[in-house]
């Protein structure tokens, strides 16, 4: 574990503080506007959570990602060269931000499907995230590997 305190280390935890924050809202969002349907009381509450929490740290997100990803290329990685990991993560993530700015006046006028959209977006680049070894490019190994043992190992002498 690094425990340094590094700009990528907290480019890093800025990140990912940010999206949970925001993807943990937009599902409170989403379940609340289900609540609203016939009472006066909370009409529009969603709607404003949405504008005033989940847009923000989304936006909160992105910037964070972008000085993670100037950061992470000023010290010599590039992850557009480690595979279509993270082409696949950052075209959900402008899609989820362009949605996420959508969403409130969709829930004021009481539709839920983009809200619904943001989450499953938010979902599906989580499982791109911690699963990126799947999406890694994989280098062939030059020839099959085989056991080291008795049989296999040449004889001392």
């Amino acid at each position: 574990m690094n425990l340094k305190l590094e700009a990528v280390n907290l480019a890093l935890w800025l990140h990912f503080v940010a999206v949970t924050v925001g993807g943990g809202a937009a599902i409170v969002a989403l379940l609340l506007s289900g609540f609203e349907e016939g009472r006066d009381d909370i009409q529009g509450l969603a709607a404003t959570i949405w504008a005033k929490v989940v847009a923000s740290a989304f936006r909160l997100g992105l910037i964070a990602g972008v000085v993670l990803l100037v950061l992470m290329i000023r010290d010599g990685q590039n992850p557009f060269r480690a595979g279509t990991y993270f082409h696949i993560k950052l075209t959900l993530v402008l899609i989820l931000v362009g949605l996420s700015e959508m969403t409130p006046k969709a829930l004021a006028k009481g539709r839920r499907g983009s809200a619904l959209l943001v989450v499953v977006l938010f979902l599906a680049a989580s499982f791109t995230v911690f699963n990126k070894g799947l999406f890694l490019k994989q280098t062939p190994k030059a020839g099959p590997e085989l056991p080291a043992t008795a049989a296999t190992t040449p004889a001392a002498r």
